[in-house]
């Protein structure tokens, strides 16, 4: 099982295809604030909702320094689907190989249905403008989630 990220940790860097399989890396944000969030899997009722909430409070995060960016397992044309159906406004990257969800500690042993399983471990990671971890939250909820974040930033 991956190590868990915690405050003050350099974030693992990263590039990623995003929908179009355009390579989109940590690194192409330095000196922003990063909100990275995994989620286990495009166009399932969990992952659209949250996908949908950072969307609608995009502007509201981006206005306060932060950018957005979701991390699946997912390929490229699963995202791309997903935007078609969906047209959520945040950056979505695919991670077939699970090496950035396992180097975030997003990938793992977790509960689902009382069933031990290797998954996704639905987590958030806030990056600082140094590219450091400002907050790591893991086995986070997909609905009020967002909310959450917006009020613990203070935001």
């Amino acid at each position: 099982m991956s190590e868990r990220l915690q405050t003050g940790d350099t974030a693992p860097a990263f590039t990623l295809p995003d929908a179009d399989g355009n390579d989109i890396s940590l690194a192409d944000h330095k000196g922003r604030k990063v909100i990275v969030y995994f989620y286990p899997a495009a166009l399932t009722p969990g992952c659209t909702k949250q996908a949908c909430d950072f969307t609608d409070n995009l502007e509201l995060l981006a206005g306060a320094g932060y950018d957005v960016i979701g991390v699946s397992p997912d390929k490229p044309e699963k995202l791309a689907k997903f935007r078609e159906k969906e047209d959520p406004k945040v950056t979505l990257v695919g991670d077939p190989s699970k090496e950035t969800l396992e180097a975030y500690g997003a990938y793992g042993e977790k509960k689902l249905y009382g069933k031990v399983v290797t998954g996704v471990i639905r987590s958030t990671i806030v990056v600082d403008e140094e590219g450091k971890v400002e907050r790591a939250l893991y086995n986070v909820k997909a609905t009020g989630h967002v909310a959450k974040i917006i009020k613990d930033l203070g935001i």
